[in-house]
């Protein structure tokens, strides 16, 4: 009778150690995104947030044993929310570069991306040359508009430099005629290059090749430590290969 007491109260204490060991860590991802970033996250005809980040998020999630929410938030204010404790993630074609590396940390690259030059069809334009005198814009507080804010030489030269809450907003305005040319990242505008054929094209010129990854705040090993394993499993058994072919056509991801 003792020796089963003492096996049971055994196999209790063991249960605990586990259920305590798998408690431990965050049980929450809230991802911060602009959720009119097609195909990386925006909204389908039933108002549902949905693209190849969200997938992404959505699997790495559930294999990293959290919950996740998907939180539309202002572009140009991801730092402070994410400071802020609002989110606990900026999960959206989110450019690693030195600046932000300083502010943020990062998990590994997941997919490689460039900063376009992007016109209408029937544009003129066709090198970097032609952009003088020309109204330009990005989207505020993007990987472009660093790039562009940086070049004085080439804003003291155009018409106008505008900067839009959203590259929808700016497409737009490539439409009406409002905006000449755009710098743009490479999967969003091969996006609505494929939706809208024939109407943008990009330069040959460009502004560089970059990585993309998850911005979370300076110092969370949490996040990143279980984030990074479960991307590293989804390289390895060709799920993320899946994701990105379902929204790509092909597989984008960086190994």
């Amino acid at each position: 009778m003792k020796k089963l007491v003492l096996l049971i109260m055994t196999l209790a204490m063991a249960a605990l150690m586990i259920t305590g060991c798998g408690s431990s860590g965050p049980k929450k991802m809230v991802v911060g995104l602009d959720d009119n970033f097609a195909p990386m996250g925006f909204r389908n005809e039933k108002n549902e947030i949905v693209g190849f980040d969200i997938d992404l998020a959505r699997e790495a999630c559930k294999r990293a044993g959290m919950e996740v929410e998907f939180k539309p938030i202002d572009w140009s204010a991801k730092e402070a929310e994410l400071n802020g404790k609002r989110i606990d993630a900026i999960w959206n074609c989110f450019t690693i570069t030195k600046e932000r590396e300083k502010a943020l940390t990062f998990s590994k690259p997941y997919m490689n991306n460039r900063q376009l030059i992007v016109v209408a069809t029937a544009s003129p334009i066709q090198s970097k040359a032609d952009l003088k005198g020309k109204v330009l814009g990005v989207q505020d507080d993007s990987t472009g508009s660093g790039i562009i804010d940086k070049d004085t030489a080439l804003k003291g030269s155009l018409k106008e430099y505008k900067k839009y809450p959203d590259f929808a907003s700016a497409f737009l305005d490539i439409d009406s005629g409002r905006l000449d040319v755009m710098v743009v990242d490479e999967v969003l505008a091969r996006y609505y290059m494929t939706k809208k054929p024939g109407k943008y094209r990009a330069l040959k010129d460009d502004y560089g090749a970059e990585v993309v990854g998850v911005g979370f705040r300076k110092g969370d090993k949490d996040y990143v430590t279980r984030i990074d394993k479960a991307l590293d499993e989804m390289r390895k058994d060709g799920t993320a290969k899946k994701i990105s072919e379902k929204w790509f056509g092909s597989d984008i991801i960086k190994y």
